[in-house]
């Protein structure tokens, strides 16, 4: 395998899904992630208090077979269960959402707490540097939303002219517990043209704690007219419209925080399942290459990953 590195940038789906496939056919991909945990927007936050909130991507469902046999083989795994919505039924991550995740990520070389802060292409391939060390790869893979990599491409790169049609939007996410005793008119609701476009009882979805944990979506044009305020302000006011469709009183409230994902949905596409360098050494992929879905960014990831093989196996 000598003179094939693969360097990969970002935990999410698609970076996962990509050393996933490299992985079994016996390369030994590098990932790196800014966050402490794997996954992007499959995430879950817990508190001390017991609280769990799936406060990224609710719940994934799949449209084409090989997806479908990832979430059938997480079930199987006992990483994934059904959960029932208000309008379908839908598979969610057990007993966190970003356990699919964690399912792809198993005896992968991940490399969290790392900001990759600058790369720059060399005469044998990719130089990647974060704070503290340089590493040299033969190819380069970014799975990071379409702006984040366009930073660490530059905009003068010939590729971020070809992606520089992709737009995302915004979401401010709000996560909110109540007394146990405190009951709702309902446990999820979709309200694309409400400025709480997404409310669920987080505790409905399975082997959750048994508790009042609520998680409330905001819709794309209320998050981006508020996409800098202040995340306690954001919390304060999501609660209140929050507490007057659950007709609780926001006083009752036991934890409240806001969470703001300046890059969460996509709404212009790139159109292709990713973008590569006209020197084959450099791939950009994730969500934002085909949809809004979190199959799209397994998908784009599967792609790269066997483009990279196909490639690489005619060497």
């Amino acid at each position: 395998m000598s003179g094939r590195s693969i360097g990969i940038i970002g935990a999410g789906l698609a970076g996962l899904a990509c050393a996933d496939l490299l992985a079994k056919r016996g390369f030994h991909p590098v990932v790196f992630d800014k966050g402490r945990g794997i996954g992007g927007r499959l995430a879950t936050r817990r508190t001390a208090a017991g609280f769990q909130f799936d406060h990224g991507a609710q719940f994934v469902t799949a449209k084409t077979a090989g997806f479908g046999e990832v979430l059938s083989q997480a079930r199987e795994a006992g990483v994934a269960g059904n959960w029932s919505t208000a309008d379908r039924n839908v598979t969610v991550g057990v007993p966190s959402m970003n356990a699919i995740a964690k399912s792809l990520a198993a005896g992968l070389d991940i490399r969290l707490n790392t900001r990759v802060t600058k790369i720059w292409e060399t005469a044998n391939g990719w130089q990647i540097a974060d704070s503290e060390t340089e590493t040299p790869f033969d190819r380069l893979v970014i799975a990071v939303p379409q702006p984040q990599a366009v930073d660490l491409i530059g905009k003068d790169h010939p590729l971020a002219a070809e992606i520089a049609h992709v737009t995302m939007s915004p979401c401010w996410t709000l996560m909110a517990a109540f007394p146990e005793h405190l009951r709702a008119p309902f446990s999820s609701r979709r309200a694309p043209d409400s400025c709480l476009a997404w409310v669920a009882l987080n505790s409905s979805k399975p082997e959750r704690p048994d508790k009042n944990s609520w998680v409330v979506q905001a819709s794309a044009d209320w998050s981006a007219r508020n996409l800098d305020r202040d995340p306690d302000d954001v919390a304060r006011e999501l609660l209140l419209r929050l507490c007057g469709d659950l007709r609780f009183e926001p006083t009752s409230a036991l934890h409240v925080a806001a969470h703001r994902w300046r890059y969460a949905k996509v709404e212009t596409p790139y159109g292709k399942p990713f973008c590569r360098s006209a020197s084959g050494t450099l791939y950009l992929g994730g969500d934002w290459c085909l949809d809004a879905r979190a199959e799209a960014a397994w998908t784009s990831g599967v792609a790269i990953a066997e483009d990279l093989l196909e490639h690489l196996d005619a060497k």
